[in-house]
């Protein structure tokens, strides 16, 4: 009788198969590591004008962090992180003076924002191998942006995302994280927080505050810090994939306290610097989901959610929506914990 088992979602309406039959170990992921061409760096100090002007710098002033932008024609310098706009926007901040197409049911104009987050003037400075105090200065950035965004009045949803590696789409090696702003919010989302509240609605309680009380005492537990806790979720569509989530009931990143700041940084430390020794610093994708509207606060639960690019989706996937995952969450879990351990021994 085969081992294999099909799994669902905790929220959406997504099937895993995780074929135990076809199992393999995070160590037969290992890829060599990525030669990469000697080249100019766009987003590296002294080619600022590489890129537009900066919509938010962070400069630091006798001791302090000071804001700023770009004005036209100048570019700061010595600056310790940058947001840029993208210079190929998927989504467009909307121009009165141009000739509005005419919408309907399945056309609409892509007006929103797409920018860029530089996190480091160091290249190479990632989540798992960057200095803590420099995480924190990466995510109170987000806040900003995320602040920004979220009060444009044709923003509906903010999306933070990460692509690590050439395998996770990434164009760029320098350490950069994503942003887009879009007029509507995305499926994904949606079906999230439509089952959230209907949990709520029946039982008066967050339906990933109940997820996260019952996976910090499983098998697929991870690693907790002060302020988050990080497990291995039920239904994995990747290989090694990993969730963070605030133990305090948050709907939004908005909510976080400059003390959980700081502790997301170290979880984040943690995390990607365990995922980097365990599997030789692999392609990933991570990605924010978070409540966009206040309606929300009471079910909506936000995290980030991190897939490590391992394994490809072939015509199975692609055609029915279904996805094969050739390594159980426990498994995962267990691999995780031991690496994220040993990584929290070097801070």
């Amino acid at each position: 009788m085969s081992s294999n088992e099909v799994r669902k979602d905790y929220l959406l309406n997504r099937w895993v198969v995780v074929a135990k039959e076809r199992k393999r170990r995070p160590t037969d992921f290992v890829k060599k590591e990525e030669e990469r061409k000697i080249d100019v760096c766009p987003l590296c100090p002294n080619n600022e004008h590489m890129t537009p002007p900066a919509v938010l710098v962070y400069l630091s002033s006798n001791g302090k962090i000071r804001r700023e932008r770009d004005p036209n024609g100048f570019r700061h310098k010595n600056w310790l992180v940058r947001v840029v706009p993208n210079l190929y926007p998927a989504f467009t901040p909307p121009d009165k003076e141009k000739v509005r197409v005419k919408e309907s049911p399945v056309l609409a104009r892509a007006f929103g924002h797409h920018e860029v987050l530089i996190e480091s003037p160091r290249h190479d400075e990632h989540p798992g191998a960057a200095r803590v105090s420099q995480l924190v200065h990466v995510i109170n950035a987000y806040l900003d942006r995320l602040n920004d965004l979220s009060e444009k009045p044709y923003v509906k949803y903010v999306s933070i995302f990460r692509n690590h590696g050439r395998d996770a789409g990434a164009s760029l090696s320098h350490a950069h994280t994503q942003l887009i702003a879009t007029p509507f919010i995305p499926r994904i989302l949606e079906e999230e927080l439509e089952t959230c509240k209907r949990f709520w609605t029946k039982n008066h309680e967050c339906l990933f505050c109940d997820i996260l009380r019952r996976e910090k005492e499983g098998s697929r537990f991870i690693w907790e810090s002060n302020s988050f806790v990080v497990f291995a979720p039920w239904a994995s569509v990747h290989p090694l994939e990993f969730w963070v989530f605030p133990k305090k009931h948050q709907p939004t990143l908005l909510d976080i306290s400059q003390k959980e700041v700081n502790d997301l940084a170290k979880t984040l430390r943690i995390c990607f610097g365990g995922l980097k020794s365990l599997l030789n610093d692999p392609s990933y994708n991570f990605g924010f989901h978070m409540a966009s509207s206040k309606a929300a606060q009471d079910y909506y639960h936000w995290h980030l959610e991190v897939y490590p690019r391992l394994a490809i989706w072939a015509g199975f996937e692609k055609s029915t929506g279904m996805f094969i995952n050739v390594v159980p969450p426990e498994d995962a879990a267990t691999e995780l914990k031991e690496a994220v351990r040993a990584e929290e021994k070097k801070l």
